[in-house]
């Protein structure tokens, strides 16, 4: 079968395709043919080496995909061949034309949403709800300001926020972005390159500021973000990349707190009551994944550049 194949960290070139054996599952284990598998910021930064996450070479990068069961080993209960899933993860990655998964990394995939919108569930989804719910302890009726709302995970954020019954308030830097934020339940959309955007944000909480942040760039907006939260108020750490000085007082002022979260960090127990809830608005129609861009798998170096631009919208798939 076709993989993307790693052999050593780096930039995206060391993204390869080659031709490896079809694995098999073992007890417990689920072969799925993948039909689109997800590309996240995170992808490239493990690729890159720089993530607290170093997997052994050489290997096949994903942790998103959707597609058919292809076949399930032995005490496997939950699924048979033909079933539609996405994965939450897998043991072989998930850039490739089959990806081994744990049954309990598999989850089943409703009919009304494509292969290439379930490869843009896993990451985006269950780390918008982890910060939000889980981190953050949000609770309806509070204002969520979404840091870089045009994004998977932003996507994710806005519209688990607006159907949960929150003001909802999210950024992007580009005409295109604000209108696809708008359009996916933020309430109000405001400009992040425009200099008195904080003031808007102030003005629209009456200023009180907003009582839950979800931050996707810290190294950029962290020390703004302190000078805006509410009283009391939570700001999750999503996405940095690198250092950032702040002043603490801010957050003294405010008993304000920062959050950090990864979602390697989720326990069996969170990553179960996250995918029933997720499940649930995929089913319902209420969480409607965003796709932005499909690209061939042979195309994944593109993808890790094209991920990490300004001005995304929805997920980038790989289609095998």
């Amino acid at each position: 079968m076709k993989a993307i194949r790693i052999h050593e960290f780096g930039g995206p070139d060391v993204l390869k395709v080659e031709d490896v054996p079809e694995p098999s599952p073992a007890a417990g284990q689920v072969l799925v043919r993948v039909r689109a598998a997800g590309v996240n910021p995170v992808d490239t930064y493990i690729r890159s080496g720089v993530h607290a996450v170093k997997p052994k070479l050489p290997y096949t990068p994903g942790l998103d995909a959707a597609g058919e069961v292809e076949a399930a080993g032995e005490g496997v209960t939950r699924f048979s061949a033909g079933q539609r899933v996405y994965t939450a993860g897998s043991l072989t990655g998930t850039y490739a034309e089959l990806a081994l998964c744990e049954e309990s990394q598999c989850h089943a995939l409703p009919e009304r949403v494509t292969f290439a919108q379930g490869a843009a569930v896993f990451t985006p989804y269950v780390t918008a709800y982890r910060a939000l719910f889980n981190r953050a302890n949000a609770r309806p009726g509070e204002t969520v300001f979404v840091h870089g709302a045009s994004g998977g995970v932003g996507t994710a954020a806005l519209q688990l926020a607006r159907a949960a019954g929150f003001k909802v308030i999210g950024t992007a830097g580009t005409e295109e972005g604000r209108a696809h934020a708008s359009e996916q339940g933020a309430h109000h959309v405001l400009d992040h390159h425009s200099e008195n955007y904080l003031e808007e944000l102030t003005e629209l909480t009456g200023g009180r500021g907003p009582d839950v942040i979800l931050e996707m760039l810290a190294n950029v907006n962290l020390n703004r973000d302190l000078g805006v939260v509410a009283k009391g108020g939570r700001v999750v750490v999503i996405g940095s990349r690198g250092a950032v000085e702040i002043n603490p007082r801010l957050a003294m002022t405010r008993d304000a707190a920062i959050l950090g979260m990864t979602l390697f960090n989720t326990s069996p127990h969170e990553l179960e009551s996250i995918h029933a809830a997720v499940g649930a608005g995929l089913e319902s129609g209420t969480l409607r994944p965003v796709v932005g861009r499909e690209l061939p798998l042979a195309e994944a170096a593109r993808a890790h550049e094209e991920v990490l631009k300004p001005g995304a919208l929805g997920k980038i798939v790989l289609i095998p």
